[in-house]
């Protein structure tokens, strides 16, 4: 009788990564065993404790839901519905070196003199200077000579006479240049626009209170309101690439905001360029800022403080055109997490109706908190001149040496525009 033999099939588990070990006629084979399911969800920290894992989930929490929001105004609700304590930076300031400070909490290296496009005249560019020479000669005249005026009020002369002049003299030379400048027949003039920007910035511990050793964010608002600002459904060209390279430093600041001094407010945080989110015209181009008593030269000079003139005329420009240029940059979709992918670029002039100053700005990075900032080498560029006089006195119904540099500068800065904006406009 024949003896039937089977060998017994025997499994045993591997030593190496959890492998089952089949043992039979065909030899050793292995199979991989299946990825266990977790049994319970991931354990994850409280959203109300006070640990640094809470407020990482907090603020990543909050992030998801910035990234989802499904238009540009629920983003900026979201990101400004917190109400806290925060810095209130005012263009104008009668701060001493209020420039390096604005720079600091900008994240902006200035740069003597224009970006290379505005810096000179090109061949056959500028209109006839002729003809909006006697232009700007005849709105000076009408009024320092013809216009009768009742006595100002105390520290109210020069705005009696600016703030009229500006309201007359830029859309004037704004209509005389809409056939060299097609961008501006469909652009917007507002006059003493609101502007608004909020943003973050270095962090602190808070000393007191029920939130006592917290570390915050550092909080800033700019409420600007220049005399008037042109607004221009087109872009302007940068001024330089977006990842340009540049030399200068920023200004490291390594003492509160305090100091210089800055005072803390609560109350609404507002991202704000002039208009709504839905106009058409969402960007900026050119803003006309009036050089208050707060920058008056002759005050200056009396309290033996001439070198911060142009400090004071600086730190306006920066801080001005950086609100002006984040709020755009947010009405575009972009923030501190989600970092601008193209330049935004805007001018500015301001004066106090005799000496003008013209700054531009480029703003590269929104990306100035601390998380945000580890790894970040773009920088904000702003450039400026230093003020130069119009005319040197008013005799009668005569403009006495007329500056035309300075009339040459502001058309070239209104006549700034994409390149083929005719094509451009007339797909419009």
């Amino acid at each position: 009788m024949a003896v039937c033999t089977r060998w017994r099939l025997v499994r045993a588990l591997g030593l190496n990564g959890g492998q089952q070990l089949r043992v039979g006629r065909a030899g050793l084979v292995t199979e991989a065993a299946p990825n266990p399911t977790p049994r319970y969800p991931p354990v994850l920290p409280s959203r109300t404790a006070k640990s640094k894992s809470a407020q990482r989930r907090r603020l990543d929490e909050l992030f998801q839901r910035v990234h989802g929001a499904p238009s540009v105004a629920e983003k900026i609700r979201l990101l400004t519905r917190i109400q806290r304590l925060k810095y209130v930076v005012y263009p104008q300031t009668l701060s001493l070196e209020a420039d390096r400070w604005y720079q600091s909490f900008t994240k902006t290296v200035f740069m003597p003199g224009l970006p290379g496009r505005l810096s000179g005249p090109e061949p056959g560019a500028e209109p006839d200077l002729g003809r909006l020479r006697s232009l700007v000669c005849e709105a000076v005249s009408q009024e320092n000579f013809y216009v009768k005026r009742r006595r100002p009020f105390l520290y109210r002369e020069r705005e009696q006479t600016v703030l009229p002049l500006l309201g007359s003299l830029v859309p004037r030379i704004i209509s005389a240049l809409t056939a060299e400048n097609p961008l501006l027949g469909v652009s917007s003039l507002d006059f003493q626009p609101d502007v608004n920007f909020y943003w973050l910035r270095g962090e602190r511990t808070v000393p007191r209170g029920h939130r006592k050793g917290r570390v915050d964010p550092i909080r800033f608002q700019i409420d600007d309101q220049p005399y008037c600002q042109i607004r221009v459904p087109k872009q302007l060209p940068e001024f330089v690439p977006l990842e340009h390279s540049v030399l200068e430093d920023v200004p490291v600041i390594h003492v509160e905001p305090c100091r210089l001094p800055l005072f803390q407010r609560q109350y609404d945080n507002n991202i704000f360029i002039g208009s709504k989110i839905s106009d058409s015209s969402c960007y900026g181009h050119t803003q006309f800022h009036f050089a208050s008593e707060k920058l008056r030269r002759e005050k200056l000079i009396k309290d033996n403080l001439p070198d911060q003139i142009e400090v004071r005329l600086r730190a306006n420009g920066i801080a001005s055109l950086f609100a002006w240029t984040g709020a755009q940059a947010m009405y575009q979709g972009f923030w501190s997490e989600a970092d601008v992918t193209r330049p935004f670029v805007s001018q500015a002039v301001i004066t106090d109706g005799i000496y003008f100053s013209f700054f531009c700005y480029q703003l590269n990075t929104l990306a100035l908190t601390v998380s945000a900032d580890q790894h970040n080498n773009r920088k904000n560029i702003c450039w400026g001149t230093e003020s130069m006089r119009l005319y040197e006195a008013v005799e009668g119904d005569n403009v006495i040496g007329f500056n035309d540099e300075v009339l040459s500068l502001l058309v070239r800065f209104l006549l700034n525009r994409p390149e083929s904006v005719e094509s451009n406009l007339s797909g419009m």
